[in-house]
């Protein structure tokens, strides 16, 4: 390609049109993304709005959303890290359950602060995921056969330090808030502001750099497009949630970001950076396209195998907490019954692959808020638990099609 024609051709990548085009190439080549998923999630806001326009659409149904779905969004976020390299935890709820177990016995029992109790859960959850790790990778037993023993097994472990049919309730303040409480409003916005500001100058000089380098890097118009469409969303749902929400403010006041909606994004940014901007993240790509590859290239597969379980089940033990903290307890039950299923399906749905090599932080927010929204919505309709299951199953085993035709198609294309 002469000068001339390379000019031309940045030239159109810098329109609005050029910008579409591109996109359309990427789609038609198998690179969907979370296109189908927030497709879908518009979808069914736009259904349940017009449906239950009286109860959807409140304030306060928007924020309870939120604290529902928020455990299985976090133990999600966990998965897309094992989903990467084509394998599969069956064990992170149970993870969960039993490292909030842990810190319900130091907590409450012991009577230790909240910040050591954290550790001791976080650290549970290191524990196992390094377990895991070692014998997935060191001794190649599949992980599919490792994480069902340990899926087994973490519920007897819990039925041991939790008791049959007890519970471990949780009495610590802080630890209550991070699933029930609400930030004041003032902080919802100064919050928001240093996220945005944040994003804006970080892909700014990530875009400079590389254009200093030669490499290629998005147009300014597409980053400017992202930068508007993120503030947008943004300020819409800070600004619906600092609305007045509670039936009878006179009693008590409910308006507010919750505490649990800033975690989410925080790890989501966390976890975003270790996975695009550090050589570790480079290598959980590498490994989960081609394992063999990667190997060549010098990549240490197996510690690789063995740090992404362990970060996993680090990240399940945080939501273990998360759910104790929604239910104020934990029990033998927390991270069990469909936990596990609505978090993988939530990572899927949300646009990570099954077959390793794809996936980001941000799928299991979008999937999880779907079926968050799924479950919302048919309660709302008064439908029965046989068809949210129906619905859930169905949505969960279209996002799979999907995935397995756009793997086919950027075979063909010659992207994968």
């Amino acid at each position: 390609m002469s000068a001339v024609d390379s000019t031309a051709a940045e030239h159109d990548r810098s329109t609005i049109r050029g910008i579409f085009h591109d996109y359309l190439v990427k789609v038609r080549g198998g690179d969907v993304g979370s296109l189908p998923a927030v497709m879908g999630l518009i979808a069914l806001v736009v259904v349940f709005s017009i449906l239950r326009p009286d109860t959807f659409t409140g304030p306060l149904n928007f924020a309870n959303l939120i604290g529902q779905g928020a455990g299985i969004i976090v133990l999600a976020m966990g998965l897309v890290f094992v989903l990467l390299l084509g394998e599969i935890d069956l064990s992170a709820g149970y993870t969960g359950g039993t490292a909030a177990a842990m810190m319900g016995v130091v907590m409450t029992r012991q009577g230790w602060p909240f910040v050591p109790s954290l550790i001791v859960c976080l650290l549970t959850g290191t524990v196992i995921g390094l377990t895991i790790g070692l014998l997935v990778a060191r001794l190649g037993v599949p992980s599919f056969v490792v994480t069902l023993a340990y899926f087994l097994g973490l519920q007897g472990v819990m039925l041991v330090i939790i008791g049959e049919g007890g519970t471990i309730p949780y009495r610590n303040d802080i630890a209550l808030a991070l699933s029930n409480k609400n930030m004041p409003v003032w902080l919802g916005w100064a919050l928001l502001v240093v996220f945005l500001g944040g994003y804006a100058v970080v892909t700014w000089l990530s875009n400079s750099r590389r254009r200093a380098r030669g490499l290629t890097s998005q147009p300014i118009l597409l980053w400017a497009l992202k930068l508007g469409a993120l503030s947008v969303v943004s300020i819409a749902v800070v600004g619906y949630l600092s609305i007045e929400r509670a039936v009878n403010p006179n009693i008590t006041s409910i308006k507010g970001v919750p505490i649990v909606l800033a975690l989410i994004v925080g790890l989501v940014v966390v976890l975003t950076f270790f996975l695009t901007k550090t050589a570790w993240g480079r290598h959980i790509y590498a490994v989960g396209g081609n394992a063999e590859a990667a190997r060549r290239a010098g990549i240490n597969v197996q510690m690789v195998r063995i740090s992404a379980f362990m970060v996993c089940s680090t990240i399940a033990a945080f939501a273990g907490l998360l759910l104790a903290s929604r239910t104020n307890s934990v029990s033998p039950n927390t991270g069990g019954d469909v936990t596990l299923l609505l978090a993988v399906g939530a990572a899927v749905i949300g646009g990570t692959s099954l077959f390793g090599g794809k996936g980001r932080a941000v799928d299991a927010v979008i999937g999880g808020l779907a079926l968050a929204v799924i479950n919302n919505g048919m309660v709302l309709l008064n439908q029965s638990a046989g068809r949210v299951f129906i619905i859930t199953g169905l949505v969960l085993l279209v996002a799979a099609s999907v995935d397995a035709i756009s793997r086919r198609q950027a075979t063909a294309s010659g992207r994968a």
